[in-house]
């Protein structure tokens, strides 16, 4: 009986160790799982807190107790962030209160932030503004937010402080650079409406983004409203869409002239689209375009052509031959003295002739002038085209006896030359100088003193005789002086005269007035006879010869 006992409370004892130690192995594993939790959760508090700290933004938290009480918040505890309270220069740093956020501010600011946290706690309700801090003028960014856990308990009400410093300069920045802009861009603005040239601009599409005042006015529509895709467009703005689409595809300026009519005036323009790189994109080409007004140029080249025509048809009346060689060096105009003087026929007229041509042919003709080497001489003529500047003259001396006066000079439509015949002149002229020779020779050799004067009254000619006469300065009489010059000059042999003045006045009406004989009597008495003759070529021959007193 004892021995069943003494088993049963064996029996008993050692089902109650194994429990206990099967509940204090159970309780030991549930006891490190915990505390491998805790561990867990604290760590990842202690990120959580880290995150927060490190953050930009600084922040006010208004955190309540965990316990379930009626009014939770008779018993929250604030927190401030060490980032707000370097932020907000807090003398109490990460103690300070919401107090000491208050006082940083403005009066007004810190009665609207304390009006939006009691609405914030009482009702739950999101606030976002900004406020400016008194010492140091600078503006923070305040946003407010009630935190609530998943179960729906209320955690905290949290403040954001975000300083705008930062923000602000570059905000303020960013609005000088955007006036400055503004400013660049009215300058611009300016500078283009005031330039009497319509311009404008044409994307890679060809749609018109920009112009000009002056197009504005040209194309008949508001500056600001411009042209809609519903505007019909005139002719010339179509025109301008095909050179500005030819200038897009060959990447090269085109140019055309075109009319239009302006303020019920009809007005010449040359239209310019020239090509660019939109956007410094090479791929992508816009068109320049401009509208220089050439109407007054037209005009011009509508009169120049009127007195073109004119003249030419006065040339073509004339006896001396002319003829008007174009850049390319082709004949375009001829009148009917060149084609007789040159012998030309209606076929060598026919097409269009060439300078050279012309040569080779008068040279077949056997009118040319006699040149030794005709490669070089046909080579400068050809250089007539390109460096003649001023008027050249000279003289031909052809094979017939003739001898052609030619004057080559520019030309509006290339180079225009002109052949006189001077055979007749220059044989009289050689007549002429053969006579003036034996004239002067024999001047020359008779005994009287002879003067030739012309009829403006200077000296033509003087003979040996006069010189010695009135022993006279040989040197200033080839100067040809005037003939009061050459009259005072005789001053010397009259000082016994009471007036030497009204004496030459005497002689030069004499001599050019009334062409008169006179005498003239000199200090030792010698007496000239004085006698002045108008010869045919109107000019005045005076001879002085001595003579007694009795004649």
């Amino acid at each position: 009986m004892d021995a069943d006992i003494l088993k049963t409370v064996l029996y008993i004892s050692l089902v109650a160790c194994t429990v206990l130690a099967a509940a204090a192995v159970d309780f030991k594993v549930k006891f490190l799982r915990q505390r491998k939790k805790n561990y867990f959760l604290n760590r990842d508090r202690e990120r959580y807190a880290e995150t927060i700290f490190a953050s930009k933004d600084g922040y006010f938290a208004f955190v309540y107790p965990d316990d379930a009480i009626k009014d939770p918040r008779k018993f929250v505890r604030e927190r401030c962030s060490r980032r707000l309270a370097v932020m907000l220069n807090l003398k109490n740093g990460t103690q300070s209160s919401f107090d000491d956020v208050l006082n940083v501010l403005y009066k007004e600011d810190a009665l609207k932030f304390k009006k939006y946290v009691a609405l914030m706690q009482e009702e739950g309700i999101l606030f976002e503004d900004t406020f400016t801090i008194k010492a140091t003028k600078r503006s923070v960014h305040v946003f407010g937010a009630r935190v609530n856990g998943a179960d729906g308990n209320l955690y905290c009400d949290m403040l954001w402080f975000r300083d705008l410093s930062k923000e602000q300069i570059k905000i303020e920045e960013l609005t000088a650079q955007s006036s400055k802009k503004d400013e660049k861009i009215q300058i611009l603005e300016d500078l283009i409406d005031n330039i009497k040239t319509p311009v404008y601009l044409k994307n890679q599409e060809g749609k018109l983004e920009a112009y000009n005042k002056k197009y504005a006015e040209i194309s008949g529509f508001s500056q600001k409203t411009g042209m809609t895709d519903a505007t019909e467009k005139t002719k010339w703005q179509k025109l301008s869409d095909e050179l500005s689409q030819t200038a897009v595809q060959t990447n090269q300026i085109q140019k055309q002239d075109v009319q239009i009519v302006t303020n019920g005036e009809a007005r010449y323009f040359e239209m310019n689209e020239n090509p660019f790189h939109t956007h410094g994109h090479l791929d992508q080409i816009g068109t320049v375009g401009q509208l220089i007004d050439v109407s007054e140029l037209y005009e011009e080249k509508r009169h120049f052509k009127v007195h073109q025509n004119a003249h030419l048809g006065v040339l073509s009346a004339l006896k001396t031959a002319f003829a008007i060689f174009d850049t390319q060096s082709e004949l375009i105009f001829y009148n009917q003295s060149f084609a007789d003087l040159w012998q030309l026929t209606p076929e060598d007229l026919k097409n269009k002739l060439s300078y050279v041509s012309f040569l080779n042919i008068i040279r077949d003709k056997r009118m040319l002038p006699d040149v030794t080497d005709f490669k070089e001489y046909r080579q400068n003529e050809e250089k007539l085209f390109s460096n003649l500047i001023e008027p050249k003259e000279d003289l031909l001396h052809l094979p017939d006896g003739k001898t052609l006066r030619r004057l080559v000079a520019t030309h509006p439509n290339g180079v225009i030359f002109a052949y006189e015949d001077v055979s007749d002149k220059l044989e009289a002229e050689r007549t002429i100088n053969e006579l003036l020779s034996v004239q002067k020779n024999i001047l020359d050799n008779v005994s009287e003193a002879v003067l030739v004067f012309s009829q403006s009254g200077h000296l033509k000619y003087f003979n040996p005789a006069y010189i010695k006469l009135f022993d006279a300065d040989a040197i200033k009489f080839q100067n040809l002086p005037n003939s009061r010059e050459v009259f005072d000059m005789q001053k010397k042999y009259f000082t016994k005269v009471e007036s030497w003045a009204n004496l030459e006045q005497h002689i030069l009406k004499h001599i050019f007035e009334t062409y008169a004989p006179f005498k003239l009597e000199e200090d030792n008495g010698v007496i000239l006879e004085v006698t002045p003759f108008v010869l045919a070529d109107e000019t005045i021959m005076v001879s002085y010869k001595s003579a007694n007193k009795d004649d």
